[in-house]
């Protein structure tokens, strides 16, 4: 009897040990990641499951193509990491994006020996997420693009995305 009893709890709890049940625990944070669509003008938030939260954005140029050089106000396409957090006094709060990446750099290079760029034209630096101006939240609610090449949110919602992503966090910019 005892044996019968023991094949069966087995052949009941073996198939629920590999599952994630095994690695859950309280302490466990879930693993983030955002896609900008720069068609759409939102940030979506996305967990190691879905989607997780969604909200409005805007850009630099109304040309939603990938950045070229410095000062065409675009926004980059690619993968890229969030690099730092910090308060900024004049767009709220700025989460500073590692571009250009090497795969930008490469980019470019081709750009340039491909004669569709300047040879003397500048890569570019500096792309974050970042706020509004106080209280001139309504460009992003008429998605008026205004920045140099930055992804803008509103600060209310900024400030929900900035408690919930750590610095290393993926972005993906996409057209």
């Amino acid at each position: 009897m005892k044996k019968t009893f023991w094949l069966l709890t087995s052949l009941f709890t073996l198939p629920i040990a590999g599952t994630a049940f095994d690695s859950f625990s309280p302490e466990s944070k879930p693993v983030y990641y955002l896609v900008v669509d720069k068609s759409d003008n939102t940030i979506t938030l996305y967990d190691n499951v879905d989607w997780v939260l969604q909200w409005p954005c805007t850009f630099g140029s109304n040309d939603l193509g990938d950045k070229m050089v410095q000062g065409d106000r675009k926004t980059p396409e690619g993968s890229f990491h969030i690099i730092s957090k910090t308060l900024h006094n004049k767009w709220h709060k700025m989460m500073r994006l590692d571009y250009p990446t090497q795969v930008d750099r490469q980019k470019f290079n081709e750009r340039k020996s491909r004669g569709i760029i300047p040879a003397n034209a500048k890569l570019g630096g500096d792309i974050a997420i970042h706020g509004t101006w106080p209280r001139e939240e309504f460009a992003v609610e008429y998605l008026q693009n205004w920045t140099l090449g930055c992804v803008s949110m509103r600060n209310d919602h900024l400030d929900e995305l900035y408690g919930m992503v750590p610095v290393g966090t993926q972005v993906i910019i996409r057209r």
